[in-house]
């Protein structure tokens, strides 16, 4: 039964960082770097794993002890929602999807379409439990892209709210769970319950006992990965299991530490907001605040009124924050966790001397890594400046000439290859892109091109994947670059990313004419805009008489960008 409460967190206690594990192999203390292998080691503590194979990610959560009493509370109406009332809906919601007509099984795919919200995770805990898929996918995207993320995954049942209903317009025999009303006489054929209805079912350990073992599959999350178009990344329960360790050990919310508060400002069907904010935290007692879209006013109150102490952001709220006239009013506020580009000293150094009392912590991840891999967990460590962190419990890294093939020693740069618990099991229905990401006996290659120093700090110096990271969205330029070049008056068409104060980076085109075109910057904009979610919009567009390309056709972007950068 997947809500069991049993011991299973594991074992071994002692202190003992993966260093002091390998230094009888030649393992450099300083750096973490083993000369004999070129890989690098993790210098954190090991985080135990449980061993039980046949444990779902639910009932890992459920099982663990913790003194919070409060698990969500959502922002806007101030509700609050108990441990035992949460695991009470998990278990009612997972009986009434076992059970007919829904009849959910293991392995069906279940999607959940639905911007931050006490139900996000009520939804994913009661799908994992009974060994489903669950696949999450951003509200911002157009009906197109969310048709052909549920094209590729083919899921049996979505979970979405009203006003969401339009984007699943590509699927009209998807059956559809309301979140936030009930059915009405003239609604669309496809819905067939609400979730009040539907966490209203009597819990029933037998309808929902299945065996769900660690090396099933949990989530499908979609990224661009290292190239071109979005992909279904596949992970494992133990996958989630290994990040959640990993995190509250991160937050140092582990053997019954006591509780924090968290405000929940990042999007929950991202991985990071899924893992730790929808799922892992529920495993320490912490409460989550959720904010159902973020408004800097809005989080400001939040923050004060439910006395947060812990405040998770992309660099944009940052800087947001430090450029306000006067501080704002952070109450009991400790520490900010900052992810999806490093901060610049100037930035670190602006928000210090506006928010003196306030910690900065930074961390790199990827979906395929299900999160986190590798982080500054102090401040001392954030004075570090321009670093990703040091590497994650329980992780080995290699920097990879990506030439040569030829792994190098500290302080050289080259493509980062990343090896854990956490690593994703494969791309969904892609054997070439897998083959490609995932190499000699689990090795992920990350596509970003990175060092790594002699005192084990890892540095991100470009993107070998060449992603655009929008306020912390990943954009892919080849999808952007396909659209383009439909234009009946566009020969050629490259993206790059171009640097901006406010997002980080955005879309910039630059395009050659055919012939006879009347291209202008807005036109391009705006048929960009009629077909993509807004985070992905092209922001900027120049003319050129001809895209620089290697001799196999592919582009330079660097040409490019340095041709950006000479224009600034």
């Amino acid at each position: 039964m997947p809500l069991v409460l049993r011991d299973i967190t594991n074992q071994r206690r002692e202190p003992r960082s993966q260093i002091m594990a390998y230094l009888r192999t030649g393992v450099d203390e300083r750096s973490g770097f083993c000369a004999a292998n070129s890989t690098f080691y993790s210098k954190r503590e090991l985080v135990a794993l449980p061993s039980d194979p046949n444990l779902s990610v639910t009932a890992f959560l459920a099982s663990r002890r913790h003194s919070g009493t409060t698990a969500f509370i959502d922002a806007a109406s101030g509700r609050r929602i108990s441990f035992p009332e949460l695991w009470r809906s998990v278990a009612s919601l997972a009986t009434a999807l076992a059970s007919p007509p829904l009849s959910v099984r293991k392995p069906s795919v279940v999607l959940l379409l639905s911007p931050n919200s006490h139900h996000f995770p009520v939804v994913s805990l009661a799908v994992m439990s009974l060994g489903a898929v669950l696949t999450t996918t951003n509200p911002l995207n157009t009906p197109h892209e969310i048709g052909r993320q549920v094209a590729n995954s083919c899921p049996v049942l979505a979970f979405t709210t009203r006003g969401l209903i339009p984007k699943l317009s590509h699927s009209p025999d998807l059956r559809i769970v309301l979140l936030d009303d009930s059915r009405r006489p003239s609604d669309d054929l496809r819905i067939v319950a609400s979730i009040d209805e539907l966490i209203a079912t009597e819990p029933d350990p037998d309808r929902t006992a299945v065996t769900v073992r660690q090396d099933d599959t949990a989530t499908m999350l979609y990224s661009s990965g290292t190239t071109g178009t979005s992909k279904g990344v596949v992970a494992t329960h133990r996958n989630l299991i290994s990040m959640v360790q990993i995190v509250l050990n991160r937050f140092k919310l582990q053997d019954g530490a006591g509780p924090e508060t968290f405000i929940c400002t990042v999007p929950m069907f991202h991985v990071f907001g899924l893992v730790a904010f929808a799922s892992g935290l529920l495993g320490s007692g912490s409460t989550v605040v959720v904010l159902s879209k973020f408004e800097l006013g809005e989080m400001v109150r939040a923050i004060n009124e439910f006395g947060a102490t812990y405040l998770p952001l992309v660099p944009p709220i940052l800087v947001a924050m430090t450029n306000q006239p006067r501080p704002l009013p952070l109450g009991r506020l400790q520490k900010v966790l900052s992810g999806g580009a490093p901060l610049s000293r100037e930035v670190i150094e602006g928000f210090r001397e506006k928010y003196p009392g306030v910690e900065i912590l930074q961390g790199y991840g990827l979906t395929e890594t299900t999160g986190i891999g590798a982080s500054t967990d102090s401040a001392e460590e954030s004075r570090r400046y321009g670093t990703a962190g040091m590497l994650s419990p329980n992780t080995e890294a290699r920097i990879v000439d990506p030439d040569s093939g030829a792994a190098l020693p500290v302080n050289r740069t080259g493509e980062l290859w990343l090896r854990g618990p956490y690593v994703m099991k494969e791309y969904f229905n892609n054997t070439e892109a897998t083959r490609t990401t995932l190499v000699d006996n689990g090795w992920l290659r990350t596509g970003d091109l990175c060092y790594i120093d002699e005192d084990g700090y890892l540095f991100v110096v470009d993107r070998l994947k060449e992603l655009i990271k929008y306020k912390g969205y990943q954009v892919a330029p080849a999808e952007l670059e396909a659209l383009l070049l439909t234009h009946p008056d566009i020969l050629d068409a490259a993206v790059i990313p171009y640097p901006d104060e406010e997002a980080g980076q955005i879309p910039m085109a630059y395009l050659v004419r055919k012939d006879g075109g009347n291209l202008t910057e807005k036109t391009i904009m705006a048929f960009i805009a009629r077909q993509v979610a807004p985070y992905k919009r092209i922001r900027k567009v120049a003319f050129i008489s001809a895209i620089p390309k290697n001799p196999s056709g592919k582009i330079l972007r660097k040409d490019l960008v340095k041709l950006a950068a000479s224009k600034l």
